[in-house]
């Protein structure tokens, strides 16, 4: 069964597992997916009062934005690198992208197939949209049979051609989405009020802090 991201975040999973080299590379792998197309950095926690956690669980996680403190990100054994690229993006501020107040203009929940308790994962959100267009391959966005109980679409595309769901990349829209923003390309920039993510501007950089578990704080 293929990994799903799973729901956003209410509580701490109680059980942390080591990291061996390879898990850190994925992880390393899903930073650079994001900095090698914006100007968002991650570096490593010392002594910042908010940063992400990366832990392992039971699925992959994410809240959305800045909650403040050490915030938790689960990044189960099964999960890509995609996936996590996936989460790390609902951390610095984005909502899925098939749950934009203007969806049903471009795809159908098709609600009857959706296993029960999920159907949260598939209202819409008022944020804000920046913008720009509908996005079918962003990488924020649901694949057709995300959460089905019965093998059946969970959602439709009002539209021949195009893949939902990948996990592969950015697109260009998921690009221009961070670096607006993140105000890439802007002189300054070291708080966004938007999203609360506490940033630091260096070079033109936006940091953002990580640590992972056994990792001193």
């Amino acid at each position: 069964m293929a990994v799903q991201e799973g729901d956003i975040l209410v509580s701490v999973c109680k059980h942390l597992y080591g990291w061996g080299a390879h898990r850190k590379s994925e992880i390393q792998s899903a930073f650079d997916m994001i900095s090698g197309a914006t100007c968002i950095r991650f570096k490593k926690h010392t002594t910042e009062m908010n940063y992400i956690m990366i832990m392992a669980g039971l699925g992959c996680a994410s809240y959305i934005g800045s909650q403040g403190g050490r915030q938790p990100l689960f990044f189960a054994q099964k999960c890509s690198v995609g996936n996590l690229c996936h989460e790390l993006i609902h951390a610095l501020g984005l909502h899925h992208e098939h749950t934009r107040k203007d969806r049903n203009d471009f795809i159908d929940i098709l609600w009857q197939n959706i296993v029960p308790g999920k159907e949260k994962n598939f209202k819409v959100n008022e944020g804000d949209t920046q913008n720009l267009m509908y996005d079918k391959d962003s990488i924020m966005h649901y694949g057709q049979y995300y959460f089905s109980k019965n093998g059946l679409p969970t959602l439709e595309s009002k539209s021949s051609g195009g893949k939902m769901g990948q996990r592969s990349h950015l697109s260009q829209l998921d690009q221009m989405r961070l670096n607006k923003l993140y105000k890439c390309g802007t002189e300054h920039g070291a708080f966004n009020h938007l999203h609360h993510v506490r940033l630091t501007s260096q070079s033109d950089r936006r940091c953002f802090y990580f640590s992972l578990p056994g990792e001193r704080q």
